[in-house]
């Protein structure tokens, strides 16, 4: 099993900035992308920004230019600083990490989520 937690959300002002961070512990062997993914009260879970261990990076055109993502592979962790925050930003946002060791191969894994709030 891996577990995931994140820290780092809060409430901003539109044009402010938060910085979110991701720490994967347990049976870590192998898991390849992290990422970040958001959900706003009544819509779906979305793909924010994505990272591979070689720091191939993928980000929802919503993001790009505003957010980035990044990784330290030798402590298993993950962070999304968030620039230029705008009141559509405002979601629980998730860690994700998918498992490539055999014994749980393709496994998703998720942190419980953080809050981010901008207001207007």
């Amino acid at each position: 099993q891996v577990q995931l937690a994140e820290s780092g959300g809060g409430l901003v002002q539109a044009g402010g900035s938060l910085r979110l961070s991701c720490a994967a512990s347990g049976a870590i062997f192998s898991i390849d992308p992290m990422g970040w993914y958001r959900q706003a009260p009544g819509k779906q879970r979305e793909l924010v920004a994505s990272i591979t261990t070689d720091n191939s990076t993928n980000y929802a055109n919503s993001v790009k230019g505003r957010f980035t993502i990044s990784r330290d592979n030798a402590k298993n962790t993950v962070s999304l600083q968030m620039n230029s925050l705008k009141p559509e930003d405002t979601a629980v946002y998730y860690c994700n990490a998918i498992s490539t060791w055999y014994g749980d191969y393709g496994m998703n894994y998720w942190g419980k989520g953080t809050l981010v709030t901008v207001s207007s």
